[in-house]
């Protein structure tokens, strides 16, 4: 199982600005799902693009038998591969504990990007240094397996751009805001 060191949502709140967060809230849904309720069937399309605000989920893909992957928690996003490729998810997406998502409708968040190209370019590359942080961790991990010589698998803070960690620190207060104010 991998664990994350960052917030993945936080690289897609650390581009935006004022006004895309407003939007967020004002179109997210706040949804409340119970322990062991799937929130994320695997082969099956996704409607929205959630960010966790309270508790933890597990993604689980089914091979030769159920395999855990990760562990979801507050201030990840979840769903945002198959938004991008719009292919029906690989795994499976399950609440271990009480959890507290916002939901952002697909077809909104859609037409918000084709609608607003600022918008768009600040989400997609959110979305690209998200993607490209799970796939180094992810890389990491495969060569921790094979190199006893790395102390740990996932990408050390120091490896990522100095001005990526300073937007990191103020999208932090950006997913507080974001907490304080999305609506049931």
């Amino acid at each position: 199982m991998t664990d994350s060191s960052r917030k993945k949502a936080l690289f897609i709140l650390s581009q935006l600005n004022n006004d895309d967060i407003n939007w967020i809230v004002h179109k997210g849904k706040k949804e409340v799902i119970d322990p062991d309720t799937i929130l994320i069937h695997e082969g099956r399309q996704i409607d929205a693009l959630y960010i966790v605000l309270k508790g933890a989920l597990i993604v689980l893909i089914d091979g030769e038998g159920t395999k855990e992957l990760a562990k979801i928690v507050s201030g990840e996003i979840v769903g945002e591969v198959s938004f991008i490729d719009a292919r029906p998810p690989l795994a499976t997406v399950k609440a271990i504990e009480k959890t507290e998502l916002l939901a952002i409708p697909r077809r909104q968040l859609i037409t918000k990007l084709q609608q607003d190209l600022g918008f768009a370019s600040r989400f997609y590359y959110g979305i690209s240094l998200c993607l490209a942080d799970r796939m180094r961790g992810t890389v990491r991990h495969i060569e921790y397996g094979r190199n006893i010589e790395l102390e740990q698998p996932e990408l050390a803070q120091e490896d990522i751009n100095p001005s990526v960690m300073e937007n990191l620190a103020l999208a932090q207060a950006k997913f507080n805001w974001l907490m304080e104010n999305v609506r049931a």
